[in-house]
């Protein structure tokens, strides 16, 4: 039984074209914007009314920060999987801020490209991927194998 489940699954459009930067250890991380919009009837004057939340995504995972560079621009249409991520940093006026962002990793990111226009089959949980991260849940369960050698009871 798991005790608790931290999963976030957007489907949107990109605000702007991807951010691609390095880590101090040369590894690429993908930030961009993704707007997801509800719209809806008022019930007293008939009127379309449109609410528009937009989100901060942060891809860490190699093979999908590949994508996101050949593939991805704004106005992109994606359909997303990751987790929730509050960070705490202190701005220039040395004031705390809190950002809370999508955050896919390596082993618990998905990006499906929506539009038709994009490249044909861009589903980027890439045969890589998941044999990565077969290796991973196989190394994995090694270890708990292992750990239960070691238990008294």
């Amino acid at each position: 039984m798991v005790g608790s489940l931290n999963k976030v699954t957007l489907i949107g459009n990109i605000g702007a074209d991807p951010e691609i930067r390095k880590t101090q250890d040369g590894r690429e991380i993908a930030n961009f914007n993704l707007a997801t919009s509800d719209t809806w009837k008022d019930k007293t004057t008939g009127a379309k009314k449109e609410r528009t939340e937009w989100h901060r995504v942060v891809v860490f995972s190699e093979p999908l920060v590949g994508v996101i560079k050949s593939y991805i621009k704004k106005g992109t249409k994606l359909y997303i999987e990751g987790s929730l991520q509050t960070r705490k940093w202190t701005d220039n006026n040395n004031q705390e801020r809190y950002t809370t962002e999508v955050v896919l990793q390596n082993y618990s990111g998905t990006i499906i490209i929506l539009d038709s226009r994009q490249a044909p089959g861009a589903n980027v949980d890439t045969y890589a991927n998941k044999q990565e991260r077969a290796r991973d849940i196989e190394q994995h369960t090694t270890e708990l194998e292992d750990l239960d050698d070691a238990v008294p009871f």
